[in-house]
């Protein structure tokens, strides 16, 4: 029933904003067996932000798929050894071309991949976590463009710009854009412009449909 509803509204997006110049590209709606070249990651990025705005954390049965909406289930099962595990697709990733999933520390030593580090596995769907729906938030109240949706603002560009790398895979027209507060410089990372309202919003719902918090706000101008 997910993976049908999740179809549709892609559909709807799609004939909504087809006009726009924003769209989104590769799109892979998650079927219920799918196999797949998992990998897996831990210590390096060990409480940094994920690209579903959770903080990392490698002990914790996660995964990082490229498309997948966060909060989907997933049991990945090891063909070389038949081990199972059961885990919750909250990051993006990974970024090394003939790879498809990442998974965390504590989901690759479930299923005996530490050691070969990566390997050949069957995904499963078994359901999703509906907290990790989002509603899309308004701050530009004029509705003359043009507008841009915010995703996150960091502190660090470093996970500015691996969200942006984590985005590209499905978006185009992701950029980081530079902001001065109080001496503090913020990395916003942004999908945009647009010149109608309807199509903000239209791409700002679908993203809260795979997970992300996106910000409808007015463009401003590039550097």
């Amino acid at each position: 029933m997910f993976v049908r509803n999740f179809f549709v509204l892609f559909i709807v997006y799609a004939l909504v904003s087809g006009c726009s110049s924003i769209h989104r590209t590769d799109y892979s709606p998650p079927s219920g067996r799918t196999y797949a070249v998992a990998s897996w990651y831990g210590p390096k990025f060990h409480g940094r932000p994920t690209s579903s705005g959770e903080i990392f954390d490698m002990y914790k049965k996660s995964c990082a798929h490229k498309t997948y909406p966060f909060g989907l289930r997933l049991r990945v099962t090891n063909l070389s050894n038949n081990k199972s595990v059961e885990c919750v697709v909250n990051d993006r990733g990974p970024f090394i071309k003939g790879r498809d999933i990442d998974l965390s520390y504590a989901s690759a030593k479930t299923i005996g991949l530490i050691g070969p580090g990566v390997a050949r596995v069957l995904l499963e769907t078994v359901g999703r976590d509906a907290h990790y729906v989002k509603k899309a938030k308004i701050k530009a109240l004029d509705r003359s463009g043009p507008f841009a949706i915010q995703i996150a603002s960091f502190k660090r560009n470093i996970n500015a710009i691996r969200l942006k790398k984590a985005l590209s895979f499905s978006y185009s027209n992701v950029y980081i854009q530079e902001a001065l507060i109080e001496g503090q410089v913020y990395y916003r990372v942004r999908i945009g412009d647009f010149g109608k309202f309807d199509n903000a919003l239209a791409l700002a719902q679908e993203l809260g449909q795979v997970g992300y918090q996106s910000i409808i706000v007015r463009a401003e101008a590039r550097m």
